[in-house]
């Protein structure tokens, strides 16, 4: 199957965003479930900073959705597609 545009374009930016390997940790961390910002910078020892600007990054290609309750943003992963495309790359590497 021949990759076309834009459908090229957009899947090279997904690989882009997934290609940090600070969003990759954060895809990790939200695979237990919905988080806020100083919940996923306490498990990965970073910045609220830090994880804030990359949350933005993996919300702008729809890999992370956010709920706001209150003035608490929570965080999770967009869909089961995130989820598998996480664990499929993880297979990958694993594997040799």
């Amino acid at each position: 199957m021949l990759l076309k545009e834009p459908t090229s374009t957009h899947l090279a930016d997904l690989f882009s965003a997934l290609s940090d390997p600070t969003r990759l940790r954060i895809i990790s961390v939200l695979l237990e479930g919905e988080m806020n910002v100083g919940e996923i910078a306490a498990r990965l020892e970073m910045t609220e900073s830090a994880v804030s600007h990359q949350l933005r990054g993996l919300r702008q290609m729809k890999l992370v959705r956010a709920r706001k309750d209150g003035r608490q943003v929570y965080y999770a992963l967009d869909d089961d597609h995130v989820t598998k495309l996480y664990r499929m790359g993880l297979e990958h590497v694993e594997h040799g």
